[in-house]
């Protein structure tokens, strides 16, 4: 396990070298920041000497090597645009982000999985009929417009839950402002939880579903029913956990990429999380502030690969890694 381990961590430095290099390269087509920090009507001088001190004339290699060198060392240099250190910009937006992604993927897997389950067991039923129906329009309406009829049917006709922000927060540990602490925060996060949670749990209710059909027509489970064994005990004891493989790993994905990638919903609902910061360093071309974002999400997404890897030989005893 721990040869495995150590293989799994050496790949995750080469994809994080590979991103960061992508991400370098892209940024040379996002646009000048030089123009957006000098001014429209600043002169050709003003702006050479923009890009001397940002280092930007300097050649390609040689930008990517000095942004290497500094990463590895914790520094992934200021902003462009504000001027503060990139990692203190993310740091602070990051647990919003957070906070948002795990009440998203909570809500889908709690709810994917229960009703894929239920599902398996019934599938004749007209509520599991249903239910399949339902799941279409899961997978297949855009966020953008799920936050959209939320909003409109819950804070503008009903008035009964904020339409942006994140609510009253309580400062943990000095670092980490936290809206779960609160009933304010909890009525902040609810529709945007919802809205991002959504396509998530539609894609899981039908995965497990799927891996559930196929377990509960093997052998040992048929053996299971005929000793006469509680249809509850059947399901979640003995079929789901054989199914939960694929699950699982479509869980360590999800989250990597609700924590990462949840631009559309943040904005829809003004959620202060890194999403809106991304967004808002792409307009102003801040590469310091694009490239570190998209390293950390790398990190994160890799990090979870490997611990869903792991959890594979406690789910099924017979996977062994050597």
């Amino acid at each position: 396990m721990s040869s495995y381990i150590g293989r799994r961590i050496l790949q995750g430095i080469i994809v994080l070298f590979l991103v960061s290099f992508i991400a370098f390269i892209i940024f040379q087509y996002l646009g000048d920041p030089v123009m957006t920090l000098a001014g429209r009507y600043a002169t050709q001088a003003q702006r050479e000497e923009v890009r001397q001190s940002l280092g930007l004339d300097k050649p390609f290699y040689v930008q990517y090597f000095n942004f290497l060198k500094n990463a590895m060392q914790g520094n992934f240099g200021m902003s462009y645009v504000t001027r503060v250190p990139v990692l203190n910009l993310i740091a602070e937006r990051l647990p919003a982000s957070i906070e948002l992604a795990f009440v998203a993927e909570s809500f889908a897997v709690i709810m994917g999985v229960s009703l894929g389950v239920f599902v398996s067991a019934n599938p004749k039923s007209i509520m599991s009929k249903f239910m399949m129906t339902g799941s279409l329009f899961g997978v297949s309406l855009p966020t953008f417009l799920v936050g959209i009829l939320l909003i409109y049917i819950f804070s503008i006709k009903l008035g009964i839950m904020p339409s942006s922000g994140r609510g009253e927060t309580i400062t943990i540990l000095n670092f980490w402002r936290s809206g779960l602490l609160t009933i304010d925060g909890w009525k902040h996060i609810i529709l945007p939880a919802f809205t991002l949670g959504m396509f998530q749990m539609a894609l899981l209710f039908r995965i497990t579903r799927g891996a559930m059909l196929e377990v509960l027509s093997a052998e040992y489970i048929r053996t299971a029913w005929a000793k006469g064994l509680r249809g509850r005990m059947v399901l979640f004891k003995h079929a789901l956990r054989n199914a939960l493989i694929p699950v699982v790993t479509m869980i360590g994905l999800q989250f990597g990429q609700l924590i990462g990638f949840a631009i559309v919903t943040e904005s829809i609902f003004q959620w202060p999380g890194a999403g809106n910061l991304l967004l808002n360093s792409l307009y102003e071309s801040d590469f310091p502030v694009v490239a570190t974002y998209v390293i950390i999400v790398a990190l994160i997404v890799v990090f979870l690969n490997v611990i869903v890897d792991i959890s594979y030989a406690f789910l099924n005893p017979k996977i062994r890694y050597k």
